[in-house]
């Protein structure tokens, strides 16, 4: 069934990840949605970081910092460059000064699975990134990307379409990458890493970007499909947080996952008020809290599952209950932007006193 313990110290990254954890104080904040980037965002978040200090949150996850061909950052082109849709690289640098007066941790949304390309290469498909820094050719492209006539090798997990997908079993591609997540940490003053996609590269890599740039704390979205019988959300789901733990062991246990199990029967349980569903056989909870609390990272909403997307998503999921349930179980809790600063005081408030209670 693959590790369900925490403990595993075994190397000074790794220490630094635990004393993170050890502390039984994590809170995260996802300091963005959908649409954020059509607001200013850098400074609007810059005004509100003296309250998500007082709040209790000690790192934020901000929307990924490099130029990219959708507003969202979601399709990176030029990694090196942070003037985007966001805000400029100066109030990026200023927000990230003032989160750290005020001790929250910057936590920098990596997108490496995938990259726009600047030119047109092998099979005259936008698969090259000349004129740029990383000024990868098409062998930085894995071979199984849909249609581009690509010359790298076949990736090391799930395809992401429509886009180019990096091909991380280059050495020259990782040694770019670890320079670059390195400049982000030092040099940008990001402290923790949340690797967007995961299940499109190995777990190996996200070792060794770890190992190399050394963030506080990493957190990996492997979202996958909980099990169903058509329809029907199966009560069983070990399955399906093996999978997701099989992720965090192949980090070298240095890096947590988002807890995709508990999110997917939360929802069950709120629309249908299947309370049962929130114990397994065991008598554990039913997600990778139930294993291994200290790498899952729980939430009830994100900018995909909720926001404008609504890809799995419920009012009812996102009530002071949703709350009282991740902020009190075992596991690192994360709280959704909108429902912090857009559901009314009330909602702010509740979340404020269950908090405090971490």
């Amino acid at each position: 069934m693959g590790n369900q313990t925490a403990g595993h110290e075994g190397n000074n990254q790794e220490a630094d990840i635990g004393a993170v954890i050890r502390n039984g104080k994590e809170v995260l904040f996802q300091a963005f949605n959908w649409e954020s980037h059509k607001h200013d965002w850098w400074r609007n978040l810059e005004k509100k970081v003296p309250d998500m200090a007082k709040s209790g949150f000690t790192s934020a996850w901000l929307p990924p910092p490099s130029n990219s061909f959708a507003s969202e950052g979601y399709l990176p082109q030029n990694l090196y460059s942070l003037n985007s849709a966001y805000g400029s690289e100066y109030l990026l640098k200023a927000l990230l000064h003032k989160m750290k007066q005020h001790r929250v941790r910057a936590m920098a949304d990596i997108v490496i699975n995938h990259r726009v390309g600047t030119t047109r290469g092998h099979g005259g498909m936008y698969n090259r990134y000349d004129g740029i820094p990383l000024s990868w050719d098409e062998r930085a492209v894995t071979s199984c990307t849909v249609s581009l006539f690509l010359q790298g090798n076949q990736s090391t997990g799930d395809n992401f379409h429509g886009v180019p997908n990096i091909d991380h079993s280059q050495h020259f591609v990782r040694k770019d990458i670890t320079a670059w997540l390195q400049w982000l940490r030092y040099t940008i003053g990001f402290e923790d890493f949340r690797f967007d996609f995961a299940r499109g590269y190995s777990a190996k890599y996200v070792k060794e970007y770890i190992e190399g740039a050394k963030p506080k704390f990493a957190v990996g979205e492997y979202w996958d499909s909980c099990n169903y019988n058509g329809s029907y959300l199966e009560y069983n789901q070990d399955n399906h947080r093996q999978r997701i733990i099989n992720w965090i062991d192949g980090t070298g246990q240095l890096s947590a996952a988002f807890d995709f199990t508990t999110k997917g029967i939360l929802q069950q349980e709120a629309v249908k008020g299947q309370l049962w569903r929130l114990r397994d056989s065991q008598g554990k909870a039913p997600g990778v809290i139930g294993w291994w609390p200290s790498r899952a990272v729980t939430f009830l909403d994100n900018h995909d599952t909720g926001s404008t997307q609504l890809v799995l998503t419920s009012p009812l999921v996102a009530s002071p209950q949703g709350y009282a349930y991740i902020l009190t179980h075992p596991g690192i809790p994360t709280v959704f932007y909108d429902h912090f600063y857009d559901w009314g005081d009330s909602i702010h408030d509740q979340i404020v006193k269950l908090v405090s209670w971490v």
